[in-house]
């Protein structure tokens, strides 16, 4: 008899358009195995359904909240909310929705496609990622912001620090640049348990250290630390990852709307500059040490 297919649970999230990425965060959150926008056909303004697919039914109320939560963070209303509601897939149909929204996608000098999917030859440095349940595909503007830095500023012969290192996508594209002394750390043990498969896939598995948990008074100094984080967790953060910091540090996971808060604190830690870039609503902060050369 043939085994019945898996099913998969899903949670549409309606929201006005500007929230979609919040609603994401949430999934992020609540250990979603991945996430989809409805954006195809939908004019500007128009509500969106933000999905997100887990193995097990998650309640309705745990999942507002969370919501609820990321909306603060991202400075929403709660009136973005228009409806939460619960459905049952099955496993084949989550995955064909999934994949059919994920496309390949250049990001400074890399190309960033999913494990399944042909990417025509270039001269882009291709980086394949299987995100399961960890975060960073490529696609959100804060990993874009941190690969856009790291392929202009990164030298090879640099040591890196990635912390809360989610897919490995960054440790990763620098172990493509040729990068060596590379540690990859992230307190979620599924996530470096999947930046540990990603790095297999992209054929660096012996060039980066994966560790869990973060950073403590032990980890050695690097010369480039980035940090994709979110605001609240880097601030209290920030004396470690300037101490671990020999040449650059970059920060993202930071909302335009926080840049003067972000700033205020590091300014405070002694750095001699600043950069500030943009994606969307999201910065990412380019900071040098006084020490640094």
């Amino acid at each position: 008899m043939p085994k019945a297919p898996k099913s998969w649970y899903a949670v549409d999230v309606i929201v006005n358009d500007a929230a979609a990425e919040a609603v994401e965060f949430a999934f992020n959150e609540l250990d979603s195995l991945g996430t989809e926008i409805d954006s195809l056909d939908k004019q500007p303004g128009e509500p969106l359904c933000v999905t997100g697919f887990f193995d097990a039914p998650p309640e309705t109320e745990a999942v507002r909240t969370a919501v609820e939560v990321s909306f603060r963070i991202h400075g929403i209303s709660t009136d973005a909310l228009v409806s939460i509601s619960l459905r049952t897939v099955e496993e084949t149909d989550w995955l064909a929705e999934w994949k059919k929204h994920w496309r390949p996608q250049d990001v400074g000098r890399f190309t960033i496609a999913p494990s399944w999917s042909e990417v025509a030859i270039s001269d882009r440095i291709l980086i394949r990622i299987e995100p399961n349940m960890a975060f960073g595909t490529g696609t959100h503007e804060t990993t874009q912001l941190c690969l856009n830095a790291i392929s202009e500023l990164y030298l090879p012969d640099q040591s890196f620090l990635d912390v809360g290192t989610g897919t490995g996508i960054l440790a990763i594209a620098v172990a493509r640049l040729g990068g060596r002394s590379i540690l990859a750390c992230d307190v979620d043990r599924d996530s470096v348990t999947i930046a540990r498969e990603n790095a297999v896939i992209n054929g660096v598995p012996e060039g980066i250290e994966f560790a869990d948990g973060s950073i403590t008074g032990e980890t050695a100094v690097y010369d480039f630390v980035c940090a994709n984080l979110t605001l609240d967790v880097i601030i209290p953060m920030l004396p470690l990852l300037v101490e671990k910091t020999r040449k650059t540090l970059l920060l993202s996971g930071i909302l335009a709307e926080q840049e003067q808060m972000a700033i205020d604190a590091i300014k405070g830690l002694v750095f001699k500059d600043l950069r500030i870039d943009r994606a969307g609503e999201w910065i990412s902060i380019i900071a040098y040490p006084a020490r640094s050369v």
